[in-house]
């Protein structure tokens, strides 16, 4: 832990004089070095005390959730990097960098063309999957239930016009173990049909752990009323050879009304899998690989003969005016493991070090 906190000092007091550094040499050889330097360094943290009963047993703890650390900044002036660390997660020794979220490179190669390389995230379209894990209190099955959100893959995007961006991604499976050769192939939109409607939407033809290929169709919905903000997600999973293409679905809605310094929060979701959805083509020499309820079905993650319904409501105080700090009381449950739980915690955010911006 010592040499943690002394690494980070050195990273936090070094920042701006290896800018200089860099910027001074540059400028001895004639090359202009405002395109190299880093941008931001912050943290963010998120610590809570939960109440909880499953089953009826009531439990309660103390819990630090969240240590975060974030660097952007840039290599060229058409290269940009970011990096999220999480400073409390155990790394895997089977994955090294289990503890990252982010390390990527993108090639702003034309004003609406980028490529990105790296670690980034699976892009699974809808609201819920794409909020920083920091400020969502609580998942529904699918998202919950995926082996990993981020993974090294590599992508392009197309931007046709201010606040448009269409993806193309190709990824390791978040259905599938890390070290296994399973693969997402995904088309991501990330737009608006209005000013007042933003879309993240995308198809995915996934692989699951035993290499079967699935589709996700993906909606994401967020209409912006001013204070009051509504996402709705919708995603429709199915198998090549399922008879009904909309029996295997999740529906999320969430809404925060904000009224000063205080947010009220609400979100409910249902989700099911029909019995039906049983994969024909099985092979049983898979038993051995996959939980006894998921024998049989076309899908892995929330498997057939499944349903899932969500619910939860919180408050949201911003002391500051901003979300530099945060404080919330937040009650989920559930009726599938039957859990009921109570959270009051908080949240904050300090920038280490800022970029000044040039003139």
């Amino acid at each position: 832990m010592k040499r943690l906190i002394l690494l980070l000092g050195i990273l936090t007091a070094a920042a701006p004089l290896a800018t200089a550094q860099t910027s001074e040499v540059q400028k001895a050889d004639g090359i202009d070095g405002s395109g190299t330097h880093v941008d931001e360094i912050w943290f963010d943290t998120r610590a809570s005390f939960h109440q909880q009963t499953e089953a009826g047993v009531y439990g309660s703890h103390f819990q630090g959730e969240y240590l975060n650390l974030h660097v952007t900044g840039r290599i060229a002036d058409n290269l940009t990097f970011r990096v999220r660390q999480r400073l409390n997660r155990k790394i895997d020794d089977d994955n090294p960098f289990s503890a990252t979220d982010f390390l990527w490179l993108t090639w702003h190669a034309t004003p609406k063309w980028s490529f990105t390389a790296g670690k980034q995230p699976i892009m699974v379209g809808g609201y819920e999957i794409d909020s920083a894990p920091i400020d969502v209190y609580y998942y529904g099955a699918f998202s919950n239930r995926l082996y990993q959100y981020y993974a090294f893959g590599a992508s392009a995007t197309f931007s046709p016009a201010p606040g448009q961006a269409v993806s193309v991604q190709f990824i390791p499976s978040p259905v599938s173990p890390v070290s296994q050769d399973a693969y997402s192939y995904n088309l991501y939109w990330n737009g608006h049909i209005w000013p007042w409607w933003k879309t993240i939407w995308s198809y995915n033809l996934v692989e699951d752990e035993l290499h079967r290929k699935m589709n996700w169709l993906v909606l994401g919905n967020k209409f912006d009323m001013g204070k009051l903000v509504v996402d709705v997600d919708f995603i429709d999973r199915f198998g090549f050879g399922q008879k009904n293409l909309l029996s295997d679905w999740s529906a999320i809605l969430k809404a925060i009304l904000t009224l000063g310094k205080w947010n009220i929060c609400t979100k409910i979701g249902y989700e099911r899998n029909d019995a039906a959805n049983v994969d024909p083509n099985w092979n049983h020499a898979w038993d051995a690989l996959v939980p006894a309820s998921h024998i049989g079905s076309y899908d892995l993650v929330l498997p057939a003969g499944n349903d899932f319904f969500y619910y939860g409501a919180g408050l949201e105080f911003f002391p500051l005016g901003n979300d530099n700090l945060r404080i919330h009381a937040a009650y989920f449950g559930d009726n599938h493991d039957d859990i009921h739980n109570f959270d009051v915690g908080i949240t904050w955010r300090f920038w280490a070090y800022k970029r000044k911006k040039s003139n």
